[in-house]
């Protein structure tokens, strides 16, 4: 019996819109351009002001940071893709994107925790939030998030790439999705995935729990606070977070139904990824900016900009 072993694979798309292929490419050139440029804005913005040098905008800061590399990771290959110049990517590249694109999204579900446990300190313990937050500490965060999101995929994208792909070189999705690949090697892989999907599960489900902790630390802090007042401020200094968590989430569950219900079609798979890979991204700096004051007033001295917001 022959087998043919690929040392390349075949990005697909969207089949069921390959005659729509320019309408798509105009789209998600659009969604690149604005992912990118309203987080590389508020990079810059934060890098420049020094009234923007405290940790909740370190924080807001590496989420930017996150989001131009997701993108940047995704989009310019799919838009080659969609294109239609060339829908092959080698071996080691579709494992880089794989790795680079998990690494991400899982320093971005740490990030998203430490954030909570920023705008937690601040409202149920503000005397102690200068002391507690303080820059070796926020650093010391960060790194350590950064350094377990690389770590979190590594295995499981290694020991993907060491198997042997023989059954199709056609990967249907729009990146080189870890399920979707791994679904062509040869051989039972079952051990592999259910190894992916508990890492999975932890990594999403711990921050998760301990983003509803926070929150219901905050909640509780709030009701006992004597005025209105005081509790619309501690509400407005926490909605943005909230807003956030609530999208990726939801995202990350719609994703999680797309891997798990059966009947859902490929092309409702790749709908429900790319909802994943480009909402959250999009979004963050819209939410962290248009109501944002500081942000405001930054652009306008920097950029000159009169936002009407």
């Amino acid at each position: 019996m022959n087998v043919t072993l690929y040392s390349e694979f075949i990005i697909v798309g969207v089949p069921v819109l390959q005659e729509h292929y320019i309408p798509v490419f105009v789209v998600f050139l659009i969604i690149f351009l604005a992912t990118f440029l309203g987080n590389l804005l508020i990079v810059v913005l934060v890098g420049l002001d020094h009234r923007l040098h405290t940790p909740m905008y370190f924080f807001l800061w590496n989420l930017a940071v996150i989001d131009v590399l997701l993108t940047v990771t995704i989009i310019p290959k799919l838009l080659v893709v969609l294109s239609g110049h060339d829908r092959t990517i080698s071996f080691s590249s579709c494992f880089a994107q794989m790795y680079f694109f998990i690494s991400f999204a899982a320093v971005e579900v740490f990030l998203v925790a430490v954030m909570a446990y920023d705008r937690y300190v601040a409202i149920v313990k503000p005397l102690h939030y200068n002391t507690i937050m303080s820059s070796k500490v926020c650093f010391t965060m960060t790194a350590s998030v950064w350094v377990l999101g690389f770590l979190v995929p590594l295995t499981s994208v290694v020991l993907a790439s060491t198997l042997p792909y023989c059954g199709s070189n056609l990967i249907l999705h729009i990146v080189c999705d870890y399920p979707t690949v791994i679904s062509l090697a040869c051989g039972d892989v079952i051990a592999q995935v259910d190894f992916a999907l508990f890492l999975a599960m932890v990594v999403i489900y711990i921050p998760f729990l301990f983003v509803l902790w926070t929150y219901y630390k905050i909640v509780w802090s709030v009701i006992k606070m004597k005025t209105m007042e005081s509790r619309k401020k501690a509400f407005s200094m926490c909605s943005s977070h909230v807003t956030v968590v609530f999208l990726y989430y939801v995202s990350t569950a719609m994703v999680y139904i797309g891997l798990r219900v059966e009947s859902i079609p490929p092309d409702g798979r790749i709908f429900i990824g790319a909802v994943y890979y480009f909402l959250t991204p999009l979004v963050n700096p819209i939410i962290y900016s248009l109501r944002n004051e500081k942000i405001k007033a930054a652009a306008d001295k920097y950029l000159r900009l009169k936002t009407p917001f």
